[in-house]
């Protein structure tokens, strides 16, 4: 076969390697936020418990991270001082239990499509608070779509049939807080040159975790579960369970890893869409007409800042790429002079 055909069929591979990414993280996406709501709604599992349930998770992920860095090597620990770790971990870890925690909480109060339509706020919360830390610059233009995600998610809640506002005030503080995350990942590791990876950031901020979560378990869970005598550990279901939680960790790095970060937000689209059909035909919750026009709104402002994100980040790579051929030219002509003025005289 010619060198055309060996380039059709390496694109061809990547493009289905790309599409796997994708279909697995989608996969455990939904398994994860499927088995969450099962265990935690009263109605099925009835284990309404989403501190000690983001606890297990958090204790299985750092055991396992712990393994793979520390005993089989099977990746290499990022290089850390203690000042680096308080300042930029510990942070990072609280917002991430708490977040986690109202997420896993809202689980109880609120269905399974309801949730993913608030979820469409994320961007208007990590543009907003990147505006707030000065790490996005103000442009009307943005304004106006995060204005329009937020009409949408707000005609949604209109026409949501099982609305309820400890709910909705639970899912909208992990929203908040996830997004707060976000960008201090920016300000705090990623400017210091700090990148982790799910495994190395599972090592290092899932005990810290654990340590922020502690409290309030104590105070508010363990002492109903202490009264609980007739509940026995399952084995079988929290186990599975966070090693689904666990494996989307590692998805997460394939996807971002071999695709883009902007790959995964589209694909978030995706497997929203997906959670919503589920959850009306199998779960059977009910999503009105004005549930699905709202989030369409929604849908639409994210698409297209998604669309904007791609624009952008094209621009920015031609501008790369542009700036090196201009570098690479200057220095051919450098050296073509500098070759000229060796030249001996007749």
């Amino acid at each position: 076969m010619g060198k055309g055909g060996s380039l059709s069929e390496g694109v061809i591979k990547n493009i289905v390697l790309s599409y796997t990414y994708v279909a697995i993280w989608i996969f455990l996406s939904f398994t994860v936020i499927v088995y969450n709501k099962y265990i935690l709604d009263k109605k099925m599992y009835d284990w309404p418990f989403p501190i000690s349930l983001t606890m297990i998770h958090m204790s299985f992920c750092s055991t396992l991270a712990f393994l793979l860095i520390k005993v089989f090597n099977f990746v290499e620990p990022v290089s850390m001082s203690r000042d680096t770790y308080l300042r930029s971990v510990v942070p990072i870890g609280a917002l991430y239990s708490l977040s986690l925690w109202l997420s896993n909480s809202a689980y109880i109060y609120l269905s399974v499509s309801f949730i993913q339509m608030l979820k469409a706020l994320m961007p208007v919360a990590v543009y907003s608070i990147g505006v707030l830390f000065k790490k996005e610059g103000f442009k009307s233009e943005t304004m106006v779509n995060m204005l329009s995600i937020s009409f949408g998610v707000a005609i949604a809640a209109y026409g949501e049939a099982r609305f309820d506002v400890w709910g909705v005030v639970l899912q909208l503080g992990a929203v908040a807080f996830e997004a707060t995350r976000l960008v201090l990942i920016q300000i705090l590791l990623t400017s210091k040159g700090i990148t982790l990876n799910p495994i190395t950031s599972l090592y290092y901020v899932a005990p810290c975790c654990l340590g922020f979560l502690f409290i309030p378990w104590i105070v508010v869970e363990f002492p109903v579960l202490r009264e609980t005598s007739s509940f026995h550990f399952d084995y079988v279901i929290f186990g599975t369970n966070s090693f689904c939680a666990f494996a989307l960790n590692l998805a997460v790095f394939l996807l971002v890893g071999k695709t883009s970060a902007l790959t995964m937000n589209v694909a978030g689209v995706v497997k929203d869409w997906l959670l919503i059909a589920f959850s009306w035909s199998v779960i059977k919750d009910t999503v009105t007409p004005i549930n699905l026009f709202g989030y369409g709104i929604a849908f639409l402002g994210v698409a297209y800042y998604n669309h904007a994100k791609l624009q952008a980040l094209k621009a920015k790579e031609a501008q790369k790429s542009a700036q090196q051929i201009d570098e690479e030219s200057g220095r051919l002509l450098e050296e073509k002079e500098g070759g000229r003025k060796i030249e001996p005289e007749d």
